[in-house]
């Protein structure tokens, strides 16, 4: 979905695939039909953006096979797809019973991480549309905390200069420019932006800058507009922007407070969990289960790293980070200049919320997505964005016009 902000700049919105646990092509072109086109018709838009999510064997395939590209590209256009953006984080099996830590892996210590980086930017290279300055490509913080010295700094710092190299050279063959954001997340070697401005500060920012994730600034009590200052004090991009609200609770001292919250500790993903302290210092623990088990201390407000659907709060007495979203959106895309151009939906973890607030099937999973990109489209224009998709009868607004001839995006 397409956003025209005030300095000229397009905005696109899409929604992140990796709520999906298809790895091959044939997959994937299948979700397409599951799962996106019925959201995009929910919407009543002629074209829906999607984050496409591509496991390490279905990435290489296609960096491989150029032709294999082109068709990929030509199933999408079909179907009133596009991508600007990939999500590299997971490198496969994100969907397995049990991922928690594994998603970390391969880091960026291990040439792997770099090669199936680079695949992923060569195939967005392709599948960007025609009118698209550049694509973006989001990817971990380097890789966990623990073990991590100076000598594994150093060889992912060598890595990332590899991957910058990279980048240029594709646009040398290509003529299109790709770059990738790394994503501070909770219990990584960065986990902040602060740490984000001091571990790559001397990286190359024509290639590589940040992608923000909402959650990960949530349940690390950053906020939006300090942090934003402190990236570009480092003169570190924004690349990419992952709207997501994390989930909160003010009293996990309390009894009913404390069973609400053990719905959603559950064994497939890492649900890093953090309080802060009247000193303002935050702690945490890895997971949602060792906090409720004692780790953390049951005084303070609690944030835990589970992506909670942007439109739907949990049932009382939880909340989400709902106020952390919103001025991250006013911070990156409400003032005079554009501070992203990419912003992507992800909440992938639709599957594992608690019984009972789970989507019912595969259109259950559509309407819910629908609904969440339908807020974050009512969220930009509130934010002063011209709403440029022409949402038809079934979505929330409708804008007269042409839609065949869509606005191009400056290359400057």
């Amino acid at each position: 979905m397409r956003f025209r902000h005030r300095d000229g700049s397009l905005v696109h919105l899409a929604y992140c695939t990796n709520v999906h646990p298809a790895e091959t092509l044939a997959d994937i072109v299948a979700q397409f039909d599951r799962y996106a086109v019925p959201v995009r018709e929910r919407l009543g838009v002629p074209v829906l953006g999607l984050g496409l999510w591509l496991a390490r064997d279905a990435a290489r395939e296609l960096a491989a096979r150029p032709e294999r590209t082109a068709w990929l590209a030509a199933q999408l256009r079909r179907r009133g797809l596009e991508v600007v953006t990939l999500n590299a984080f997971p490198y496969a099996g994100f969907h397995q019973p049990r991922v928690k830590k594994a998603v970390y892996l391969p880091d960026w210590t291990d040439r792997r991480r770099l090669d199936y980086t680079l695949d992923c930017a060569r195939v967005l290279a392709g599948l960007l549309p025609d009118d698209v300055a550049y694509g973006s490509v989001s990817t971990l913080p380097l890789g966990w905390r623990d073990p991590w010295t100076a000598g594994r700094q150093a060889a992912a710092l060598a890595l990332l200069d590899e991957l910058a190299e990279g980048l240029a050279a594709l646009h040398r063959e290509l003529g299109r420019t790709v770059r990738v954001g790394l994503e501070p997340e909770p219990g990584c070697v960065v986990e902040t932006t602060g740490q984000a401005a001091l571990a790559w500060n001397g990286l190359d920012h024509r290639w590589l800058g940040v992608c923000l994730d909402t959650c990960h600034l949530a349940v690390q009590f950053e906020e939006p507009q300090a942090a934003l200052g402190t990236l570009a004090g480092a003169g570190l991009p924004v690349v990419k922007a992952q709207l997501s609200r994390a989930l909160r609770v003010d009293r996990p001292d309390l009894d009913t407070v404390r069973e609400a919250l053990g719905r959603y500790a559950e064994p497939r993903f890492l649900h890093q969990t953090r309080t802060r302290a009247p000193d303002g210092t935050v702690r945490g623990t890895d997971d949602l289960a060792g906090a409720l088990d004692g780790a953390l201390d049951r005084e303070g407000p609690w944030r835990v790293h589970f992506h909670i659907p942007l439109h739907a709060d949990p049932a009382p007495p939880l909340h989400a980070t709902g106020p952390t979203l919103t001025g991250a959106l006013d911070a990156l895309v409400g003032g005079e200049r554009a501070r992203v151009r990419h912003l992507e939906v992800e909440t992938y973890t639709w599957t594992v919320l608690p019984a009972g607030e789970q989507p019912a099937g595969p259109d259950g999973l559509a309407a819910g997505i629908a609904a969440e990109l339908a807020w974050a489209a009512d969220a930009l224009v509130a934010a002063g964005l011209e709403d440029l998709n022409d949402r038809g009868p079934r979505g929330t607004r409708h804008h007269s016009g042409p839609t065949a001839a869509r606005p191009q995006e400056s290359r400057a």
